[in-house]
């Protein structure tokens, strides 16, 4: 006799919670793991460890800004206001003014 394995469909439940993940962790939510229910709850449960990115994370930090102002009074001129809101571009400005 053969021996079968039935792949059974994932709840409705199931994929609304995946796709409020996947909006909250910014992630593709595959389509070949919304088929099965065993491979849908792994990828929930790989995704739910996750933190959420959020806008924070493109900020500077509270250290990255005084060191900034710190070197802008040493050399008299002002930190581009759009270097507050990019950690990246932040960066580049401190580089460019030590």
């Amino acid at each position: 006799m053969e021996s079968t394995t039935y792949a059974l469909p994932a709840t409705p439940k199931q994929i609304a919670y995946a796709r409020a993940l996947a909006l909250r962790n910014q992630t593709l939510l595959p389509w070949e793991v919304q088929q099965d229910r065993r491979s849908l709850s792994a990828w929930i449960d790989a995704q739910a460890k996750l933190t959420p990115a959020t806008a924070l994370d493109s900020l500077p930090s509270s250290k990255q800004v005084a060191f900034a102002e710190r070197l802008a009074r040493i050399k008299r001129r002002a930190v581009p206001d759009e270097c507050f809101r990019d950690k990246g571009l932040m960066s580049t400005w401190i580089d460019g003014n030590k």
